[in-house]
């Protein structure tokens, strides 16, 4: 924040408000989410503030908008910019596909970035996105061209949406996963599509779906 002024105890205290709101719920509080936590007598005394808090470069405020508040860093940046994950491939909801590269390398430089909710990576670490090419999971709300959101991992529990690995055949899909004795089923969800079905040995997992971010348009 490109300021010397100092705080009163009360914009100080909306100020950590703010962050803590943005921390636990990923968006900024309205005016009267700080009213309320902060023991402010009207929403006017809160507009007032912030407009205050806006004019030293503690945060930047649209007040046409419900939650139009964003923090600043000490460079006047925002604070609470979204994080984004590298889409490093496509992956098959469908029939396989070829192999995509979850490490870099080629197939993340065809590829771009695309912002994330912050509370997915404080969930689950490190993420990566595959854009879905078909439509096996449409019913799991899953439609061709959307962004599936990856957690790496080789295992996975019955009935979890996983990035499969086919080691014969080099391919990686799409679908749920089911451990049936020494044989996987690969389910679609998608009633006018087959399963697959593989050897345990020729299925090793990549990673475990934790989100989805739909396509525009």
């Amino acid at each position: 924040m490109t300021t010397n002024k100092k705080l009163t105890a009360r914009r100080q205290r909306i100020l950590d408000f703010i962050q803590a709101f943005i921390d636990e719920n990923g968006l900024p509080p309205t005016v009267r989410d700080i009213q309320k936590a902060c023991e402010i007598s009207s929403t006017s005394v809160v507009d007032y503030n912030l407009r205050l808090l806006d004019r030293d470069g503690y945060l930047n405020r649209r007040p046409d908008v419900a939650r139009g508040i964003e923090l600043l860093d000490d460079e006047g940046q925002p604070l609470n910019s979204a994080p984004r994950m590298q889409i490093v491939g496509r992956i098959a909801a469908g029939s396989p596909l070829p192999a995509f590269s979850a490490e870099g390398s080629k197939a993340s430089q065809e590829f771009d970035t695309v912002e994330v909710p912050p509370d997915l990576p404080r969930r689950h670490g490190k993420l990566y996105g595959l854009e879905v090419q078909g439509q096996s999971m449409i019913d799991a709300l899953i439609d061709d061209g959307d962004v599936v959101v990856v957690k790496p991992s080789l295992q996975a529990e019955q009935g979890e949406m996983v990035v499969a690995w086919l080691k014969e055949e080099e391919e990686a899909t799409l679908k749920k996963y089911y451990l049936e004795g020494n044989q996987v089923r690969l389910q679609p969800a998608n009633s006018t599509m087959e399963p697959i079905f593989c050897q345990a040995d020729n299925v090793e997992i990549r990673g475990k779906v934790v989100g989805v971010i739909r396509k525009f348009g």
